[in-house]
């Protein structure tokens, strides 16, 4: 089955510590519940791991991320770092999926210990099928050293990378061909 989304997804433009085996997808609108001024959804999604959103009041600190379509996903990325952000860093985080902010159910639900890196959270069922879903959200719960704010570096999410027509090529069994399949 092809995911249902609104464009072809573009192979992902992570950082090099981050392992490229999905597709990325960027068509997607992201709201948190709340933000301080100036670190808000550019911060999530500009691929510097030194810039952050900060949420701004009570917890829970919600990050909704919603598709134009149902759409198929199977990993969301978080970047934590517990060094640089300390009692702004999560450490209890659920993710919820569904249709719209009424019918959510929690799928995951994480206890981070000083987080250094990427955080990869499966968005599969038992079977390891991935999910489909207009939303996600993920909810902050609570805080490294019972801080009040937090600080999310960056969010990705993928989908499943499936292969196309276009990747397959047959094989090239000539002489012809075979002079030709290498590049020096």
């Amino acid at each position: 089955a092809v995911p249902a989304v609104p464009r072809q997804p573009r192979a992902a433009a992570v950082p090099s510590r981050h392992p490229r085996p999905k597709h990325r997808l960027s068509e997607r609108r992201v709201f948190p519940k709340r933000q301080k001024s100036g670190f808000g959804v550019d911060q999530l999604r500009d691929d510097n791991l030194e810039t952050y959103w900060q949420s701004d009041g009570s917890q829970p600190h919600l990050v909704n991320i919603q598709f134009r379509r149902k759409t198929t996903v199977k990993t969301l990325c978080i970047y934590a770092d517990y060094k640089s952000d300390e009692s702004y860093t999560p450490s209890k985080i659920s993710v919820r999926v569904g249709n719209n902010f009424h019918n959510l159910q929690e799928i995951r639900q994480l206890e981070l210990v000083e987080p250094s890196g990427w955080i990869h959270v499966p968005l599969t069922d038992n079977h390891k099928k991935p999910t489909r879903t207009f939303m996600i959200q993920i909810a902050v719960l609570a805080n490294h050293q019972n801080g009040r704010d937090t600080h999310m570096r960056q969010i990705k999410i993928y989908t499943p990378v499936e292969e196309s027509s276009i990747g397959k090529f047959p094989r090239c069994t000539t002489i012809d061909f075979m002079m030709y399949r290498s590049i020096r």
